[in-house]
C-alpha cells in the first residue's frame, strides 16, 4: 500500500490495517517454514508495509507534520573548535621482539 493511501486513512483504520497485515505476516512466516511460499517477496512487502503504517499512526496520534517536510528552520549550530588529538607512544618493546625473531631464524 502507498503512503498517500494510508495519510487518507484514520487511525483506527491504520490499527486494523497493521492488525490484518501481522496475521499475514504470521502466515507467510508459517509457508515459508513449511515450503509452501511461492512468492517470496511478499514477506518483504508485509514487513515494510507494516512499518509504514506503524509510522503514519504515530505520527498522526502525535498531531506532528508527516515526514519529508520540514516544520521549520532549524536552529543554527555553535561552532566547535576541534584540536587534534596526541597520539599515544610506540611501544619499545615491539623492537626487541622482531630482533628476538630474526635472531631465532638465522640458528
Amino acid at each position: 500500500m502507498k503512503a498517500s493511501d494510508a495519510r487518507a486513512m484514520t487511525v483506527d483504520q491504520l490499527d486494523d490495517e497493521v492488525l490484518k497485515l501481522k496475521k499475514e505476516q504470521f502466515n507467510l512466516r508459517f509457508q515459508r517454514a513449511t515450503g509452501q511460499l511461492e512468492n517470496t517477496s511478499r514477506v518483504r512487502q508485509v514487513r515494510r508495509d507494516i512499518a509504514r503504517m506503524m509510522t503514519i499512526a504515530k505520527q498522526k496520534r502525535a498531531g506532528a507534520a508527516p515526514a519529508g517536510k520540514p516544520a521549520g528552520p532549524k536552529p543554527a549550530r555553535a561552532a566547535v573548535k576541534r584540536t587534534a588529538k596526541p597520539r599515544p607512544p610506540v611501544s619499545n618493546r615491539t623492537k626487541p621482539r622482531l630482533a628476538s625473531r630474526a635472531k631465532a631464524k638465522r640458528k
